[in-house]
């Protein structure tokens, strides 16, 4: 059973950065896809990034893409979410997950293992 851990959130401005980690541990994470999602409140959790398991492949969610870059070391156990451009609107609780499939998908259900989120604020 593999635990996620997500650090590197927390409030900063309309145009800042943050840099989200997620650390795995009791497997390695080299042969999945991994994936970030988020979730603000009173949404339902959606898609942001996912990458491949050798980082060669990447996907984005449409508001993010250009912003923020994900970005993974097998060697470290580690997964990545740059957020560059921040804005209010991406204020929520940020999720890493690794997948239960080969390819990306953007798909929640077909990550089968969730870290407990990290908040993640942005004031205007």
């Amino acid at each position: 059973q593999v635990q996620l851990v997500e650090s590197g959130g927390g409030l900063v401005q309309a145009g800042g950065s943050l840099r989200l980690s997620c650390a795995a541990s009791g497997r390695t994470i080299s042969n999945y896809v991994m994936g970030w999602f988020r979730q603000a409140p009173g949404k339902e959790r959606e898609f942001v990034a996912a990458i491949s398991w050798s980082g060669g492949t990447t996907s984005y969610s449409h508001s993010v893409k250009g912003r923020f870059t994900i970005s993974r070391d097998n060697a470290k156990n580690t997964v990545y979410l740059q957020m560059n451009s921040l804005k209010p609107e991406d204020t929520a609780v940020y999720y890493c997950a690794l997948s239960r499939y080969t390819t990306i998908t953007s798909s929640d259900r077909s990550y089968n293992s969730w870290g407990q989120g990290t908040q993640v604020t942005v004031s205007s």
